[in-house]
């Protein structure tokens, strides 16, 4: 039986909630459509000693969310044309987040395909920005309450036996810190 995380699971240290999300499906019901893909791959970010997180220079518009409680959509617009969405991690006032950087398509993956313009499975949503396009989440889902039936993340039974970790990607301070996790036998991580 599927069941949609609640708060208490992002109200959590970040590293926690960026391993167990691994295996559970992120959902976006927009417009009529209902989407979702498994989450193989995330990157966590936490705290003001993070010099790769967003908040480590302090709040601003941007960022804002990430100061906020758990359990909200932190989506932001990267180079200037894609979005990226983040989960809100730990308590409130305490900026961390869980960037989801890699799905297994789902439900809805000929939708997926046409707003991607693209038509192969393992390509789909196999990066933070891919994954957005596909399931059609933009900056009108920043700030988005996860427990709503807009956007959340559900559990639906899977086990995970095998998480590997790594250093993060694409970024040049904090390479040191191996807070990418993902799903080592799935076809669908990034890079």
């Amino acid at each position: 039986m599927n069941k949609k995380l609640d708060r208490n699971f992002y109200n959590r240290p970040t590293l926690l909630v960026a391993k167990e999300l691994l295996g559970k499906y992120l959902v976006v019901q927009r417009d009529g459509c209902f989407l979702s893909g498994k989450i193989v791959e995330t990157e966590a970010y936490v705290g003001f000693d993070d010099p790769a997180s967003h908040a480590y220079r302090g709040k601003t518009f941007r960022n804002r969310v990430m100061f906020g409680h758990p359990g909200y959509a932190y989506v932001y617009l990267t180079y200037g044309m894609h979005h990226c969405l983040n989960l809100v991690t730990e308590r409130g006032g305490y900026p961390a987040a869980v960037l989801i950087r890699a799905l297994e398509p789902a439900d809805g993956i000929e939708l997926m395909k046409k707003r991607r313009g693209c038509q192969s499975l393992k390509d789909l949503t196999n990066g933070p920005a891919k994954l957005c396009q596909a399931l059609g989440i933009d900056r009108n889902l920043n700030g988005a309450d996860l427990s709503s039936n807009i956007i959340y993340v559900e559990d639906r039974g899977e086990a995970v036996t095998k998480i590997a970790s790594s250093s993060r990607v694409g970024i040049k301070e904090g390479k040191e810190k191996n807070w990418r996790f993902f799903l080592p036998d799935s076809k669908f991580v990034s890079r």
